[in-house]
């Protein structure tokens, strides 16, 4: 009979090796048509000989047609008149230093070789990105311009992806995306906010736009890194958003009015330093509770609160030496109103 194994005998167990950390799963990747360059050149539709006829007819000139390559969406690429051709009307405002160096620019190369996106509208010629390059180009004395004209007008509502010619600071983006949302109340626009993710990239955008309307110099960044985590887009219609949105910058700028006081109590107190306002938002900030606020209003009620009843003699140099650099990679008054 066969002798049974002790344990000490038996074959040790050999371990698994390790297996590699799953890294964060890759999205689908979206439908797109996959235009080869053998595809981009192909039959006009009926639509793009409608809105070529109307491009001639306004003083214009085709060039030709394409598909783009991602979505096979047909562009014509024309020639314009630029007198007939203006930003849309919730874009940012263009800045003149900006205007006047792509100005120079021009003028010292001698060429303008870079086509602006515009959409037709009431034959007008609305450009949602390239603001700068139109005012440069009259500003050197252009009389016409070379544009990507784009069929359907509702791809100028989405700016914020268009945009690629000058990065946006906050209060630029801010700005665009609430007046973007007013025009398309104003329109009729059937959608709830919630469906404007792609036009108004999140809710606290819009309120925080909002308030720099209220106060230009408002520490917006500062309170974004609130807002962020209890103002998404809601599902209301635009109108309705909008009542709701203003009533929650008037409640950013009055916080803003009691940090500001304390802020001041801090530089009498001969503390100094750029992120002063952000110092004390982190210090005051509800969402660190246990019990945190779930919405934007609950969240900033309690901000004002906290301002209030904050003591800023018990704030004490090395408490400000320690913070260091501007809380949760926000700013403080040294960029207010220059974001």
């Amino acid at each position: 009979m066969a002798k049974k194994k002790t344990a000490s005998e038996k074959k040790p167990a050999t371990k698994k090796a390790p297996g590699k950390p799953r890294g964060p799963r890759k999205p689908a990747p979206k439908a797109t048509k996959a235009v080869k360059v053998s595809e981009m050149k192909g039959a006009a539709p009926a639509e793009i000989e409608a809105l070529s006829a109307q491009v001639v007819a306004d003083g214009g000139v085709v060039f030709c047609h394409y598909q783009e390559p991602f979505g096979g969406f047909t562009v014509l690429l024309v020639g314009l008149p630029i007198e007939k051709v203006e930003p849309t009307s919730w874009q940012r405002d263009t800045s003149k230093p900006h205007v006047a160096r792509l100005a120079r620019s021009i003028e010292k190369v001698g060429r303008f070789l870079d086509p602006v996106i515009a959409v037709r509208q009431d034959g007008r010629y609305l450009v949602p990105n390239g603001a700068h390059r139109l005012a440069a180009l009259r500003e050197a004395g252009g009389q016409s311009i070379v544009a990507l004209l784009v069929p359907e007008v509702e791809v100028a509502h989405k700016i914020l992806a268009l945009n690629t010619e000058k990065a946006h600071a906050l209060k630029e983006k801010a700005l665009e995306v609430v007046r973007l949302e007013r025009v398309l109340a104003a329109a009729g626009d059937p959608r709830k906010e919630a469906q404007l993710d792609v036009e108004l990239e999140e809710g606290a955008l819009v309120t925080i736009g909002m308030a720099y309307e209220l106060k230009p110099r408002v520490s917006g960044s500062t309170y974004m890194t609130i807002l962020k985590r209890v103002d998404p887009l809601q599902d209301l219609p635009l109108t309705q958003a909008l009542e709701r949105r203003t009533a929650l910058a008037k409640q950013v700028i009055e916080a803003d009015e009691h940090i500001g006081k304390i802020v001041d109590a801090l530089k009498a107190r001969g503390m100094r330093s750029p992120y002063l306002k952000a110092f004390v938002v982190a210090r005051i900030n509800p969402m660190k509770s246990a019990d945190a606020p779930t919405t934007a209003e609950a969240a900033l009620a309690a901000l004002i609160e906290k301002a209030k009843g904050f003591d800023a003699s018990k704030v004490r140099e090395e408490d400000l030496a320690a913070a260091g650099g501007p809380p949760g990679g926000g700013g403080g008054e040294g960029e207010e109103g220059g974001e």
